[in-house]
């Protein structure tokens, strides 16, 4: 991102500092300089005329990562005309990207930064077995979503289970079963097999080829440069993603989730990490019956890296937090409940360089707390993107504050 600042050097001094990788730091301090973390430690020189920022009494953490979400695609308070989720006209969609459904000027991103969040893996929707291309973007800071955008290289969403088979049996076509789903799922790996052969081969030769951009982003799954993001809540569908995984190879990331703890030990013997949630939510239909967030918990205790979600606007993305809270109550420890809202989503998504702890070189994405984020009563109370102050909690008014574009970007 491009935008005027104060200063290229940024100080937050004086609070207790929790880089997620490392033990915390009580009177810490974190610099950033054009951005990014250069330090963090108890000694760090201050350069002169660096703005500093007192953290004193509060807690400083790493934005957080929602690593699943439809925030800018499935815009709130505007109905139709804001719904750019699902684009169901085809049960294989590999060809359409998210990012060209975003508006960033959506409420939910002012939400994440009150929320402490700011990253967000935006996803298509879960209505067709394979349904396009997702993109990692910082939740505020650019006139356009170009300018947020982290990468554009992390994932494909495919579902399983009730959505597709509901959407697409409606239609009377393919897929109307689990059966279905699976065999659009393979003809489309087969043909990007085949695609991506046939492509080498001309380049080898020298030869013009016509691209596919569908087969193009599946023959990217193959070769290991996105990962698969497999919508699935019931055991017997988080068994046939793993099956299919088998198949064609590729790194397989569960979304949901909901049953993992019926396969926890295979799903931590294999290394498959699972987004779990959205967790406040109802038993709305026959795959979520067993929905608990004990299911977190048991997962982890068994060794599955998970991280978590809110699948907003299923649940407000602002409430991603609160679910870590409750999945303590419910057993899950704290160190893992934190690394489920930091570090996990961003190795998840491919986004460890980035985001995700207060460590050097990565961004200044900088967070603090009123006290410990995983206490009800906290709130947070100011937050830098890449060492620019984007939000702060106005006591006095009883407000969070966000800079909006139209201040940032004025000459």
């Amino acid at each position: 991102m491009t935008q005027p600042t104060p200063s290229t050097v940024v100080a937050v001094t004086g609070g207790y500092v929790v880089p997620i990788t490392s033990d915390p730091l009580d009177g810490g301090t974190v610099l950033l300089v054009d951005g990014r973390i250069t330090a963090v430690g108890h000694d760090v020189e201050i350069p002169e005329g660096a703005r500093v920022v007192d953290a004193t009494g509060r807690w400083v953490l790493p934005g957080l990562v929602e690593a699943h979400g439809h925030v800018g695609v499935a815009e709130e308070g505007e109905g139709r005309e804001g719904d750019d989720v699902n684009e169901m006209t085809g049960p294989d969609m590999a060809g359409v990207r998210a990012l060209d459904g975003i508006n960033v000027d959506d409420e939910g991103f002012r939400d994440a930064l009150s929320g402490g969040i700011t990253t967000v893996v935006v996803k298509p929707g879960s209505g067709n077995p394979i349904g396009g291309q997702t993109v990692a973007i910082k939740t505020w800071g650019g006139r356009t979503v170009d300018e947020q955008v982290i990468s554009e290289a992390v994932s494909i969403k495919s579902a399983l289970g009730e959505n597709p088979k509901r959407v697409y049996g409606d239609k009377k076509q393919l897929p109307s079963t689990r059966l279905g789903t699976a065999k659009v799922i393979r003809d489309a790996f087969v043909e990007a097999q085949h695609y991506r052969a046939a492509r080498d081969a001309a380049e080898a030769k020298g030869e013009p080829f016509a691209r596919d951009l569908g087969l193009e982003a599946l023959a990217r799954v193959l070769d290991g440069e996105l990962a698969w993001d497999q919508h699935c809540h019931r055991h017997d569908d988080i068994a046939t993603a793993l099956r299919l995984a088998d198949e064609f190879g590729y790194r397989l990331v569960l979304n949901h989730g909901t049953e993992g703890h019926k396969l926890a030990d295979v799903l931590a013997e294999r290394d498959v990490p699972v987004i779990y949630g959205p967790m406040f939510t109802s038993r709305s239909k026959p795959e979520l019956r067993d929905r608990a967030m004990t299911n977190l918990a048991a997962m982890a205790a068994a060794g599955v890296r998970v991280a978590i979600t809110t699948d907003h606007p299923v649940v407000p993305i602002n409430y991603l937090v609160h679910q870590a809270t409750m999945a303590v109550k419910d057993g899950l420890p704290r160190t893992t409940a934190l690394e489920a809202l930091t570090t996990n989503p961003a190795a998840f998504m491919g986004l460890e360089a980035r985001v995700g702890a207060l460590e050097p070189g990565r961004d200044g994405d900088v967070v603090l707390w009123s006290g410990d984020p995983l206490d009800v009563h906290s709130r947070v109370e100011h937050v830098l993107l890449e060492g620019v102050t984007v939000y702060t909690w106005d006591a006095e008014a009883a407000r969070g504050r966000v800079v909006e574009r139209a201040a940032r970007f004025t000459a």
